[in-house]
């Protein structure tokens, strides 16, 4: 018999299911993919009814659902940590307590109660049976998902997040079936909940905005580095450290920073959609470096302790790729894996994992490229059911095959005009890889600012990442490994590379933005970097063979690459939120399968005048 797990993640912040099948994994997705809104954390109802779907079965037919973590041992730390620092954080005390009295405080029968109400929607009037729940680790989940997916039979695993229940860093050893803990740094010293500091002091969004402070950072210098180590935190030649917890709130408030923070940099937190100065900016620099420092000393103590060759990341430090790729420079282990879904919602697919190799004991079979199937796990639709809906809506459309469509659609990149990419199972995690995209021509010196403001409605300074054929990665950037899932940042190769003036030198921060730094201007950050993904046949034969038809055309093999949404808003699930992201941006083109949609013949959508706005305020 056929054995099902289902993995969860919940009720903090970007909640998740995975289901996976005798150990392979077969279906992961997001809820905000389904509910529209953003980092979505709370009972992931409309994912767990596409996983269940998906497999054409309902929950009698599910083993075991497994949670990502253990709620009593957070509640724990809740109490400790608010004992500690009584009778300061007492508002921020009573507005926890509400949450967790609410429903956190007892999951488990929570939990049920959502089971036994998803069970009689699928087979109503039956007596539900509901599998028997069981509770991961956060950070164990964090692991396992880094772990199992992997290709190694054997790796050193390191987890840095915010905080699980206690742990907020901590190094793992996987081998075969097994997962088996080194050492950990417990709450309230963190390297994640530090970079989210300096996230909520630059006036970005905690738990969202971090990518943008890493963003930020290229346009600044590290002149605070001394600033931070003298004072914020203690860092061990081993990578270890304490943080001064004097310098922050997020323990005791609602805040991230105090007053003491503030003093030590000679300003007040920026307000949000405020000016960004050359402050901020090497701000940015200097947390990014020192993030840097510590990721690279730990991955040489774990080395240097275990002689293991290979390391496995996750947890939501692991999506900092400027770090990963740092990482991959210095050469300290043979190979990295990063679980593309780094954050909590991954944790669902590792707590799924856990359950099945480590509470069902089961063997584990190791796949050479990894078992992720390239994220492409979530919702997929066919021609028929995309013809219907756009029938349906009586928007203008033209079918093509495949070989006539890529050929069409590398003609309309050259052109210099903005695609959006439906295509094939959406992909589980935060990044955009051929799936659900908005692509656009490298060469096009307009294509970062046109992208940026006219389509994503976001801060100009964003990079965009490049999607290149895996086998002409190395031609276009100094990296010679794959990277499928988006994680790695690697200079552009030099030969592509426009050297700039001693005038051009001079120029500060956002000033920086408009020079030309190589061939492929759209792709190139103002360091000579880019986020890379190669793009494999196996994986994504569409998405390659699209890529493969503008490098015919044009002799580049690379395109721009960003997620199908606008600022504030998930990425699109269905053919629907595609349509409608479609018509409200300044898109040239649509394409859902093999349906092209133009956007000067569909007729023309109302637009409600605080729509755009909405979105700038994220």
């Amino acid at each position: 018999m056929p054995r099902y797990l289902l993995g969860l993640s919940c009720y903090y912040h970007d909640s998740a299911a995975a289901l996976i099948l005798d150990g392979e994994i077969v279906s992961a997705v997001q809820e905000e993919r389904f509910s529209r809104k953003k980092h979505d954390s709370g009972f992931p109802v409309n994912a767990i009814r596409y996983c269940l779907k998906s497999q054409k079965i309902d929950l009698r037919d599910v083993d075991n659902i497994v949670y990502y973590e253990k709620p009593l041992l957070t509640f724990e730390r809740l109490l400790e940590t608010y004992l500690g620092v009584a009778p300061r954080g007492v508002r921020s005390f009573i507005a926890a307590m509400q949450v967790w009295l609410k429903e956190k405080l007892f999951l488990k029968a929570e939990l049920n109660k959502q089971f036994k109400s998803l069970q009689e929607e699928f087979l109503p009037g039956i007596e539900p049976k509901i599998p028997k729940l069981l509770f991961s680790e956060h950070h164990l989940s964090h692991a396992a998902a880094a772990f199992y997916p992997s290709p190694f039979e054997e790796a050193v695993i390191l987890c840095m997040d915010g905080v699980g229940e206690w742990a907020t860093t901590s190094t793992w050893i996987g081998k075969n079936n097994e997962i088996k803990p080194l050492w950990e740094i417990s709450f309230p010293h963190s390297l994640g909940l530090l970079y989210s500091a300096f996230t909520y002091y630059c006036g970005f969004k905690v738990n969202s905005g971090e990518y943008k402070l890493m963003g930020l950072a290229p346009y600044g210098k590290p002149k605070y580095v001394k600033q931070i180590k003298d004072n914020l935190i203690d860092i061990k030649e081993d990578g270890t450290f304490r943080l001064d917890i004097s310098y922050f709130k997020y323990h005791r408030g609602f805040r991230m920073t105090s007053r003491k923070f503030h003093k030590l940099f000679g300003a007040n937190p920026r307000g949000r959609e405020t000016e960004l100065t050359q402050f901020h900016m090497d701000l940015a620099s200097s947390i990014q470096a020192v993030t840097e420092e510590i990721v690279l000393k730990i991955a040489r103590s774990i080395k240097e302790e275990t002689g293991i060759k290979n390391i496995c990341l996750a947890g939501g430090v692991a999506l900092n790729c400027v770090a990963n790729g740092k990482l991959l420079q210095e050469k300290i282990f043979d190979d990295i894996w990063i679980q593309p879904a780094s954050g909590d919602a991954g944790s669902a697919l590792g707590a799924a994992l856990i359950g099945w190799h480590q509470y069902l004991k089961k063997s584990r079979k190791v796949n050479p490229n990894d078992s992720m199937k390239g994220t492409y796990l979530g919702c997929e639709f066919s021609n028929e059911e995309i013809i219907s809906y756009l029938n349906n809506i009586n928007a203008p459309f033209l079918s093509l095959e495949d070989q006539e469509l890529f050929e069409k659609l590398a003609q309309i990149l050259n052109e210099g005009k903005v695609i959006g990419w439906f295509n094939g199972p959406m992909e589980f995690g935060p990044r955009a890889l051929g799936g659900r995209s908005i692509i656009g021509d490298p060469r096009n010196q307009q294509m970062q600012t046109v992208m940026n403001l006219k389509i994503k409605y976001r801060e100009s300074f964003r990079p965009f990442a490049p999607s290149v054929l895996e086998e002409d990665v190395s031609n276009q950037f100094e990296i010679n490994t794959k990277s499928p899932y988006m994680l790695l940042v690697a200079p552009v190769k030099k030969e592509l590379c426009n050297e700039m003036t001693n005038e051009q030198k001079d120029l500060f921060g956002i000033e920086k933005l408009n020079i030309p730094r190589s061939s492929l201007p759209a792709i190139t950050h103002v360091d000579y970097s880019a986020r890379v993904q190669t793009v494999s046949n196996k994986n994504n034969r569409r998405y390659y063979e699209l890529i493969s038809a503008f490098k015919k055309q044009t002799g580049c093999p690379t395109i721009v690459n960003t997620s199908f949404n606008v600022r504030g808003e998930p990425i699109v699930c269905t053919p629907q939120d595609a349509y409608r992201c479609f018509m409200r941006t300044e898109m040239d083109v649509l394409v859902l399968q093999n349906q092209i949609l133009f956007k000067n013949e569909q007729p023309k959508l109302e637009k409600d005048e605080n729509w755009k706005q909405e979105f700038e305020l994220d």
